[in-house]
């Protein structure tokens, strides 16, 4: 993966909720695992901007419910600093739906704003984004 431009901060815990911000029929996901994560030996891991995520859909369309899926993490309310000195905090938790491994999004459009470290790592995610932060 990629290198983000930010010293970005542990934002998501395993196991926390977050809204599904693109339109590919899921609308609240739980954070189940963090591929390609580093932590300390002992540590429980976690999730911070940008980062490729296994979650779990827990509401949205019938046939998605229950089943877990690749994800990006687009926005997080935990604030973290941009090399230019500015820290950059959302108002929620969101993630963006990956349909395969290459990190092509599952959604056609993304509601919201999408952070401009997202847009660096996960270029096909940002194409289909509105607003970049």
């Amino acid at each position: 993966m990629k290198a983000v431009g930010a010293k970005t901060t542990r934002g998501l815990n395993l196991g926390a909720t977050m809204i599904a911000a693109d339109n590919s029929g899921a609308k609240i996901v739980k954070l189940v695992s963090v591929k390609k994560g580093k932590s300390k030996k002992g540590r429980q891991n976690y999730a911070k901007i940008a980062d490729w995520v296994k979650v779990s859909i827990r509401k949205g369309v019938p046939d998605m419910k229950g089943k877990v899926f690749d994800a990006v993490i687009i926005r997080q309310k935990r604030p973290y600093r941009r090399l230019n000195g500015e820290r950059i905090a959302f108002e929620d938790n969101a993630v963006a739906i990956l349909k395969d491994d290459k990190g092509n999004p599952k959604g056609t459009q993304i509601k919201g704003p999408i952070a401009r470290e997202v847009q660096e790592r996960w270029p096909s995610v940002a194409k289909i984004a509105s607003i970049v932060y």
